[in-house]
């Protein structure tokens, strides 16, 4: 051997020793300890792993599991990392791994790692006794049920629309039943106008209202004398229908006449309405034609009819003071001054 290849193992030796110096000085200062809380686990459950780690630990070093050696034994999940300083230097690391096992037996678990400083320290390999799960005797093993034909009952026959929004349906069914029932007992009878009904026109403002209307028209003038009496009794024949309930429209005139005779607001001025009535027929039936003074006439004669059956006004019934004056007017004249 020469001198090259001899001074070549030299260095070769000094390094493996330096190297093997050094890891057992880091092995040294720092222990790795694995614990299991049972020997003995149940396949499918978890236990869990202790971890705890003592030395001179900074924060490069860590805990490693390598997937590759864990196969039969499965890490379920891991723990926080829990640092305690122990003083002088030293740390403590504590971790828990959660294991779970699928696979009866018994099974020498892989040793924990733990790296720092590119070192690697190795821990204690515990064993963990996998059992299997206990089953039944082929006693209690039951074939299958045949095919049952459960009661049904009357939401069963429903579509699936109808039972999915069935308090909706019958939300809606309600308020349109509550609707219609409004409608035609209230609403169709009167009851509960839709439209606010206008204040009626009393019979005698209404009758002098057309009369005035019928003479703006001028049909006389125009020739149009039929048409003319025609809206003049029939403004009458109203008029005694809506003032004191007479049924003028289905009456002939001289109908008409023995009613107002019989009615004591009507007796004395019936001698207008004989009068209007009169020439009326005379130029329906007869195909008459007035004088223009007589057409003057006769509406004067209708006027007068209205007039003189023109309701009186209600009396004043405010109370009066002790003084016998009209509190009222009293109020009135103070409200002007």
């Amino acid at each position: 051997m020469n001198s090259s290849v001899r001074k070549s193992l030299l260095i070769l030796a000094a390094l493996l020793y330096s190297i093997t110096a050094a890891s057992g000085m880091l092995s040294a200062q720092v222990k790795v300890k694995v614990a299991l809380d049972s020997a003995y686990l149940e396949m499918g459950r978890t236990t869990p792993l202790h971890v705890e780690v003592t030395g001179k630990i900074d924060e490069t070093g860590g805990i490693l599991l390598p997937d590759t050696l864990w196969r039969e034994v499965e890490v379920a999940s891991l723990g926080e990392p829990l640092v305690t300083d122990l003083g002088n230097g030293n740390k403590e690391l504590r971790q828990d791994i959660i294991l779970q096992a699928f696979d009866s037996g018994l099974y020498t678990l892989p040793p924990v790692l733990f790296v720092q400083d590119g070192q690697v320290t190795e821990s204690n390999r515990p064993a963990l006794k996998v059992m299997p799960v206990a089953i039944d005797s082929l006693a209690t093993i039951h074939d299958y049920y045949d095919a049952q034909n459960p009661p049904r009952h009357f939401f069963d026959f429903l579509p699936d629309w109808m039972t999915d929004f069935g308090i909706w349906i019958l939300l809606a069914l309600l308020v349109i039943g509550a609707a219609l029932y409004i409608y035609f007992k209230w609403i169709k009878q009167g009851r509960i106008p839709l439209v606010p009904a206008k204040k009626p026109i009393p019979p005698y403002e209404l009758a002098m209202q057309r009369l005035e209307t019928l003479r703006s028209e001028n049909l006389c003038e125009k020739g149009q004398e039929k048409e003319y009496y025609t809206r003049l009794t029939d403004i009458l024949r109203n008029y005694l229908d809506t003032r004191f309930g007479i049924n003028a429209m289905e009456m002939t005139s001289s109908q008409i006449l023995h009613s107002l005779r019989h009615n004591e607001a009507t007796r004395l001025p019936e001698k207008y309405m004989s009068r209007v009535l009169e020439i009326a027929d005379f130029v329906k039936f007869a195909k008459a034609r007035p004088l223009p003074e007589d057409n003057a006439a006769s509406f004067r004669a209708a006027m007068q009819f209205v007039e003189d059956t023109r309701p009186l006004p209600e009396p004043d019934t405010a109370p009066a003071g002790a003084d016998g004056i009209d509190k009222t007017e009293n109020r009135s004249k103070e409200n002007s001054k």
